[in-house]
């Protein structure tokens, strides 16, 4: 069953990184080994066209920036999914907590979803005994929704939005981009740091710093890239009548 996406500020929860909130604590810490990251780094290089030798200090510096950019571009997609839009879409109850038997528990994990319509979500829960407390759930998560049901499954229409709301949305969505690019800015300019630091130090050449920095700057217009992109549908969807 699909599990909660969680979800806050980019900058403060990447610390040295992102913002569009901060990033959750579970991305703080980097699974991969530093051998994953040296062959997925050298990958990013040949797709650019770079030489695939580095340095493994360098590719670590660059590794970790990508992954840190990764993150914030996913926290600036879960939080463009946050923001109301006319559309309905299961992406709405992603972080919606329901008192499952004395335990708040994720919706996504309670129940399936259907979008027949454009406006319109259908909810069935896996036990119907959960039915009046997935209602109420939504009922108090300031979705702007009045569910219903027919004792089988719960019916969610989502209301017009006024062209009031859409200019307050797509400023909102704005605001967030804005936010997740700067956390991209940051990610780049602490790992320039770092090479500039490993050439002063003489660990490194400064024709591989030359490079690093490069390559670096190549992966900062690709995720600020996407963060544009992000923001474009979501204008889109904000848009749409």
């Amino acid at each position: 069953m699909p599990s909660s996406a969680s979800g806050s500020g980019l900058s403060s929860r990447l610390g040295d990184g992102p913002g569009i909130h901060a990033l959750p604590p579970e991305f703080e810490t980097l699974a991969l080994s530093t051998h994953q990251g040296t062959q997925r780094t050298n990958e990013t290089r040949r797709r650019n066209g770079a030489p695939k030798e580095h340095t493994p200090m360098i590719d670590e510096t660059l590794f970790e920036a990508e992954e840190k950019m990764e993150k914030a571009v996913e926290v600036a997609k879960e939080r463009f999914s946050g923001i109301r839009t006319g559309r309905a879409h299961p992406g709405m109850f992603q972080k919606l907590l329901v008192d499952y038997y004395g335990a708040p528990t994720p919706l996504q994990q309670l129940a399936s979803f259907q979008n027949p319509e454009a406006r319109t979500i259908i909810i069935s829960p896996f036990d119907k005994g959960s039915m009046h407390a997935i209602e109420k759930a939504i009922q108090q998560a300031d979705l702007g929704i009045n569910p219903s049901n027919d004792g089988n499954i719960i019916r969610c229409v989502m209301p017009q939005l006024t062209e009031e709301r859409r200019k307050e949305y797509i400023k909102m969505a704005r605001h967030e981009g804005e936010e997740a690019r700067v956390s991209i800015r940051n990610i780049r300019r602490h790992a320039k740091d770092a090479i500039e630091k490993l050439v002063k130090d003489g660990e490194v050449g400064e024709d591989d710093g030359t490079r690093g920095e490069k390559e670096l700057e190549g992966l900062t217009k690709k995720f600020v890239e996407q963060i544009d992109e992000g923001l474009k549908l979501k204008e889109a969807e904000l848009l749409e009548v």
